[in-house]
């Protein structure tokens, strides 16, 4: 899909990878509207709106206020996440969270924003998922779940309503220099830009490829794991154990200066 003139929201769009989204999209003419729980400092959003969309109004109201001023939306990304610190025996509040704003935010902008686009005959979905949604997180028990759900969320969208003249993209990114990952030095070693990311993303919309990744070993590990998941199982074990050791280094060195 060409982005000339096209109109596009993007959520989660005050910094980081929505924020690289929101000026990609507008240097390549589109109108951008950016959605977040704040207006940022600085913006090339051509309008910004403050939703909430971690409930299902929030995720309404910013589509439906978009359809009343703009007339038209034509790429919806749903971009806002959160990764909250998790195991197995964190607060039911924390899981809540996490789903609605990894997840049913995602199902939500397809409920609302669908039927605009089919009676249109066209429309294009973007989600972002993650990585972990494809390997998994070490961190973040309640991420790794809502990342694997966001990708077979937009496969179940992508073949079923592509005889309606929909197209979606699940974005997958690994290390990017963003907040999120300001506290994990294994991610932080291979990490790329947001504007890096924004740019590979781009260029898989203009092609309307599904599966969008920002490191070629991503999709290499996620098909060593799909051709053995004991062995896979078995790196996550080791993987964990370095990442512990490293973030363990480093609080030493923190802590010595």
């Amino acid at each position: 899909m060409e982005l000339k003139d096209k109109v596009v929201v993007v959520t989660g769009a005050a910094g980081g990878i929505g924020g690289a989204l929101v000026d990609q999209f507008r240097s390549e003419g589109a109108t951008v509207i950016g959605s977040d729980l704040k207006v940022p400092e600085q913006t090339q959003a051509n309008r910004f709106l403050t939703n909430d969309i971690s409930t299902e109004d929030g995720v309404k109201s910013l589509i439906d206020d978009v359809l009343a001023h703009e007339g038209r939306i034509d790429l919806f990304c749903s971009n806002a996440g959160i990764a909250l610190p998790m195991d197995a025996f964190s607060p039911e509040k924390y899981w809540d969270k996490t789903l609605d704003i990894n997840l049913k935010s995602h199902y939500w902008a397809a409920r609302h924003v669908l039927p605009h686009m089919i009676e249109r005959g066209s429309g294009y979905l973007l989600n972002t998922a993650s990585a972990a949604g494809l390997l998994n997180e070490i961190d973040s028990f309640g991420y790794g779940v809502t990342k694997h759900a966001a990708i077979g969320l937009a496969e179940w969208l992508a073949f079923t309503y592509r005889d309606k003249g929909i197209r979606v993209s699940v974005l997958c990114p690994e290390g990017v220099k963003t907040q999120m990952i300001a506290h994990s030095p294994y991610l932080q070693a291979s990490a790329i830009t947001a504007e890096e990311l924004a740019k590979i993303t781009s260029e898989a919309i203009h092609a309307e490829r599904f599966m969008i990744t920002t490191h070629p070993h991503t999709i290499e590990a996620f098909q060593k794991k799909a051709a053995n998941y004991q062995g896979f199982i078995d790196f996550m074990v080791q993987r964990r154990a370095q990442a512990i050791s490293m973030r363990e280094a480093l609080k030493k060195s923190s802590t010595a200066s």
